[in-house]
């Protein structure tokens, strides 16, 4: 990752969020199968396999969001039309993937809080690659960015 972000569009930033996501995800020991996997229904930011317990295939949303936002970090922003999209999408995927059609899946969301670092921020130097250690709800700086991954949602979609 080179370059400064600070000029980078909204979509640079949401790529940033998602790998910022993946690198946590693996932290925790999960496998990253794909990262903005795209095909007729959309996109799904992160297709990865989670170790714990038994093996599961999941489809992990990421919404990036500043810290003043109207939906709730983006969790209002997974109407049932979106969730349905990344339902078709998922289906796509494992058509793609016939060895993965066996595992369990799940949809799980993930919120990123992106704040601009203001000038001058000695409390945490700048740096182009992600900390050896991500904390849920610490934030880390990036670039010219502080992330904090706010929420993480397992089971998003599963019925209450």
């Amino acid at each position: 990752m080179g370059g400064s972000r600070s000029s980078q569009s909204q979509g640079s930033v949401g790529q940033l969020a998602e790998d910022f996501v993946a690198h946590w995800l693996q932290q925790q020991g999960w496998q990253i199968l794909a990262q903005r996997w795209h095909c007729r229904w959309g996109e799904l930011d992160i297709v990865a396999i989670d170790p714990s317990t038994q093996p599961c295939l999941v489809f992990v949303e990421v919404k990036a969001r500043r810290r003043s936002n109207w939906d709730a970090d983006g969790l209002l922003a997974i109407t049932p039309t979106k969730r349905e999209k990344l339902e078709q999408a998922a289906q796509l995927f494992l058509v793609a993937h016939e060895s993965l059609v066996e595992l369990p899946c799940r949809f799980d969301v993930a919120a990123v809080r992106v704040d601009e670092a203001m000038a001058g921020t000695s409390a945490m130097a700048p740096t182009l690659a992600f900390p050896e250690r991500i904390e849920l709800g610490r934030s880390v700086q990036i670039d010219n960015y502080q992330l904090t991954l706010h929420h993480y949602i397992t089971g998003a979609f599963d019925a209450s």
